[in-house]
């Protein structure tokens, strides 16, 4: 196909703090899709939760999940469930390391009671935009069910956090084989640290490449914009990557740019100096 394949992140790049798309955001979206590119939310969010005012913005698919639901002009490509077994398993051993979990289903969220308490306490770094996501959910009252509610039929995603830094590591030595983990941005003050783990066979960048070959299109001929730790996948696959300017600093030092914030609306000026407004 002609037209590039442009990939955005949700939290910390396409929107901040669970705020609606901004006008020039929302712009830029549409007017560059009015070009002939065609523009994907690749996004660590669930579907249910991903939102009705961002999805209005129109886009050609969306990888969801970190890249376990991968959709394209409405056809799902992919969608990966993990086996409760495997579930079990991970929450077994987070929960022996004094870690919290939220597990992310087709249906919805389901957290431990503990992981709410800590983050109603917690003061998140800047650049950390999952923490500050969640954080804005229990805000704003976006319905994140307790773990009691689990309906045990599999998921897409644990996402953890931990008081201790050191628990995260002993972790790693039973899943890591099977599992990437994201760590996000956390500061010598920090007293909470937030993660997740993500099947290895399944990531944004694969998503990318599902949602290419749909087209018929190069990998080469793919935008990337990210902000967080969970985006590194989709940043090493694009043809071009592009950092927020609240973007974590080991994520910007690997992007091909480095673009305004999400506050000053980056995806916006991007865009336009590269020419696809």
């Amino acid at each position: 196909m002609n037209g590039k394949m442009i990939f955005l992140d949700i939290d910390g790049t396409l929107v901040s703090d669970l705020s609606a798309p901004s006008p020039l955001v929302k712009e830029a979206v549409r007017g560059t899709r009015k070009k002939g590119n065609k523009v994907f939310l690749c996004t660590g969010r669930n579907m249910p939760i991903i939102g009705r005012e961002i999805l209005e913005v129109g886009f050609d698919g969306v990888v969801a999940s970190a890249g376990a639901h991968v959709e394209a002009d409405g056809r799902i490509l992919l969608d990966r469930i993990l086996p409760e077994k495997t579930i079990q398993e991970c929450l077994s051993v987070f929960h022996e390391n004094g870690m919290y979990c939220r597990i992310e289903t087709p249906e919805g969220i389901y957290t431990d009671p503990q992981m709410e308490a800590l983050l109603k306490q917690t003061q998140a770094d800047r650049t950390n935009s999952e923490l500050i996501r969640m954080q804005k959910e229990i805000e704003k009252g976006i319905p994140i069910r307790p773990y009691a509610e689990y309906p045990g039929q599999g998921a897409y995603k644990i996402c953890f956090t931990s008081t201790d830094l050191e628990a995260i590591e002993k972790t790693k030595i039973y899943l890591q084989d099977r599992f990437h983990y994201a760590i996000f941005p956390y500061g010598d003050s920090t007293s909470c640290f937030n993660g997740e783990i993500i099947p290895k066979e399944v990531d944004k960048g694969k998503g990318m490449e599902l949602i290419c070959g749909y087209y018929g299109a190069k990998l080469r001929d793919t935008v990337a914009f990210g902000d967080s730790m969970n985006d590194l996948a989709m940043m090493k696959a694009a043809g071009i990557s592009i950092a927020m300017g609240n973007a974590c600093e080991k994520l910007k030092e690997m992007a091909d740019r480095v673009c305004e914030s999400v506050w000053e609306d980056g995806i916006y000026h991007e865009m336009y100096r590269m020419g696809l407004l």
